[in-house]
Order: C-alpha cells, then sequence, then structure tokens
C-alpha cells in the first residue's frame, strides 16, 4: 500500500476514531488530542502495519494503547513520593477535620445498611469487598459463581439506592 492511500484510509476512519476517542475520554478537547496522538502514530509507524488487514483495528489498537500510557502517566505523576527523613509528607494531614467527620458518618452508615442486608446477600458482598475472588466465594459458601456475581451485583445495587445520598 503507497503512502497515499494509507493516508487516504486514515482519514477514512477519522470520524470513527473521533467517536472512539470521545468514549474513552468523555471529553472533547481531550478526544481531538487522543485522535491526533494516534494519526500521527500510525503515520510514522506505518511501516509496521501489515496489507490485508483491518486499519480501522489496527488504528484503535494504537489509539486504546495511547489512552492507557497517559492515563497511566497522569496517575503516576499524581503520586507524592516522600523523600524527607522522617515521612514527614506523609504523616502529615492535610485533612479538613469537617471532611473527616463527614467521612466517618457515612462510613458509619454504609456499614449499617450492609449489616441490615440477609446474610445470603451480605456474606459474598462483604467478602467481594475484602478482596475476595468470586471462585473463592463460590468455593467458601458452596454455591456457584454465577450466584455469587448475582448476588454482589443486586446488594450492590440495593446498596447504591439506600445510600443514594452518597453517591457522586
Amino acid at each position: 500500500m503507497t503512502t497515499i492511500e494509507f493516508n487516504t484510509q486514515l482519514l477514512n476512519i477519522e470520524n470513527h476514531l473521533q467517536q472512539f476517542a470521545y468514549s474513552l475520554t468523555n471529553n472533547e478537547d481531550d478526544a481531538k488530542d487522543l485522535v491526533q496522538d494516534t494519526l500521527l502514530k500510525a503515520i510514522t509507524n506505518q511501516e509496521k502495519y501489515e496489507n490485508d488487514t483491518n486499519l480501522k483495528a489496527w488504528t484503535f489498537t494504537i489509539m486504546k494503547n495511547t489512552f492507557i500510557n497517559n492515563y497511566r502517566r497522569k496517575m503516576k505523576s499524581n503520586t507524592l513520593i516522600d523523600t524527607t527523613d522522617d515521612l514527614y509528607f506523609i504523616n502529615t494531614s492535610s485533612d479538613n477535620p469537617v471532611e473527616i467527620a463527614e467521612s466517618k458518618q457515612a462510613a458509619k452508615e454504609i456499614v449499617k445498611a450492609i449489616k441490615k442486608l440477609e446474610p445470603e446477600q451480605r456474606k459474598p458482598f462483604e467478602m467481594h469487598v475484602a478482596g475476595f475472588k468470586y471462585k473463592e466465594i463460590a468455593d467458601h459458601m458452596e454455591i456457584s459463581i454465577g450466584t455469587v456475581k448475582s448476588r454482589i451485583f443486586f446488594t450492590r445495587k440495593k446498596l447504591m439506592s439506600q445510600l443514594h445520598e452518597y453517591n457522586n
């Protein structure tokens, strides 16, 4: 495939790329930036594209990987590394006392709502929150994985409706 054909095909799928980028970012400007980054990478790596393969899928993969890498880079740059000898920054609280009190009250109400659940709903939910895998919960409770998943799903849904004032 010639460079002109390649570029023409890229331009033909640009609208699809824009829609996919927006679905990833939920922001129009970020989506446009992601499309530009993707097109640039596709053009600079044209020699890696194999003829007679799906160009749209290839560019969507580039976009998805670019989005993930940008996200990881962003999260890493937001990480605070405390290099002081006594870990002063980590041990210093900058939280507002009112926010702490509200968070503690919210946590108490959430725990109270969880304790009101029926045991067959509460147990798998608590185990899931504690980090157990669906298979581990199913084995422990001697029920199917599908039952575990549905109980956790419906418990989460029920709690969200009961505690709607804490939803973001």
